[in-house]
């Protein structure tokens, strides 16, 4: 199950349409939802290649087609408990902008559940932690079928000094 966007839509409309969609997905039996056009693709899980001294939220790299990508595990990033990987684990791989500089990263969650639709007037802002930069990624909370569905900005899903961070490691396996 591989989904690739190479191209944005030419028409106004279109990119609009994507503009509302979101990939969900599991951890820890709460829904998440990624905004479709940050998504590049979807991959089963297969192993990783680990790298010496990376954080521990980082699994590995993943060589996918010459690029040398980070794998992050999501669960471990968010601090939620730990689950051996099974059938339904997959990883998502996303292309993050932050500061004019583009990174390609994977993360691994539970499962991947559907596409959704989702109207502004539907998302609500996250509770306030106080400022807490922990939960700068969550977007907005969804409520979509009788169920809220949180929406993460991956843009902020790790810090820009993070991201050197994983270009680092990344590098180091070329």
């Amino acid at each position: 199950m591989a989904t690739t966007h190479t191209a944005a839509p030419e028409k106004t409309g279109m990119a609009a349409h994507l503009n509302n969609q979101f990939l969900t997905f599991f951890l820890a039996g709460e829904e998440y939802g990624v905004g479709i056009l940050d998504v590049q693709e979807v991959k089963a899980w297969e192993g990783v290649t680990q790298i010496p001294n990376a954080p521990v939220h980082v699994k590995g790299v993943l060589d996918l087609r010459g690029t040398i990508v980070p794998i992050v595990d999501l669960r471990t990033r968010f601090g939620l408990p730990t689950q051996e990987y099974g059938i339904t684990t997959v990883i998502i791989v996303l292309k993050l902008e932050q500061a004019g500089d583009t990174q390609v990263i994977g993360v691994v969650v539970d499962a991947v559940s559907d596409v959704m639709d989702v109207t502004e007037n539907q998302i609500k802002d996250p509770p306030d932690f106080t400022g807490d930069s922990k939960t700068l990624f969550i977007k907005g909370l969804a409520s979509l079928n009788n169920k809220l569905v949180i929406l993460l900005n991956t843009d902020k899903l790790l810090s820009h000094g993070e991201l050197g961070d994983l270009k680092a490691h990344a590098g180091s396996k070329h």
